[in-house]
């Protein structure tokens, strides 16, 4: 299903800022941004996942749908919303945290995007504090230099794609999600 506006600047024309979506920007100077593209009621939970990453240590950013059922989705590779890019674009790296569809899963963390060494270090974190995490064998890799986790200055970033499940079970349990966030920042705080 193709989404309704291609690129940021469609979208802003056809919707309105604090009615429809907002957008949540904290240029911490970091070398490491987190930030949730879908965040809201586009892909609920992962905007929280993100802010619980990015703490008061990266910088953080988050799109965010306002209106449920209304579709606000771009694409990793069309998101264009010039203070996620410009906040992206001035640190080293990335990490974009993406909400997916259960499907037969709904525990798995699929992880893709561009840093192989940083996707491959959040698989062994989070396999440690018993969340279960892939970097192979699904379709979301976030590979494109294009995607908004690979626009930083090394072109190379991590895209972690949660399933629904998942999401709604760190948004009911705070000790959960500070525990899938910490396993996330200790990988971070190495970088």
């Amino acid at each position: 299903m193709a989404d309704r506006y291609e690129n940021f600047a469609a979208l802003d024309a056809g919707e309105e800022r604090g009615v429809h979506y907002d957008i949540r920007s904290i240029d911490r100077g970091t070398e490491m941004v987190v930030l949730a593209p879908h965040g809201g009621c586009i892909e609920p939970g992962s905007s929280e996942v993100a802010e619980a990453i990015a703490q008061r240590d990266y910088s953080f950013y988050a799109f965010l749908g306002l209106s449920p059922g209304r579709d606000l989705h771009i694409t990793s590779t069309n998101f264009d919303e010039p203070q996620a890019v410009k906040l992206v674009r001035t640190a080293e790296t990335a990490i974009a945290i993406h909400g997916r569809l259960d499907h037969s899963d709904p525990e798995t963390v699929w992880i893709g995007g561009r840093d192989v060494d940083l996707g491959n270090a959040v698989a062994t974190a989070l396999e440690a504090a018993c969340f279960g995490a892939i970097t192979e064998g699904h379709h979301l890799l976030g590979k494109d230099a294009r995607n908004i986790c690979n626009r930083g200055r090394r072109g190379a970033g991590a895209q972690l794609e949660i399933p629904r499940g998942l999401r709604d079970r760190l948004g009911r349990d705070d000790t959960e999600l500070q525990r899938f966030a910490e396993a996330i920042r200790t990988v971070l705080v190495t970088r």
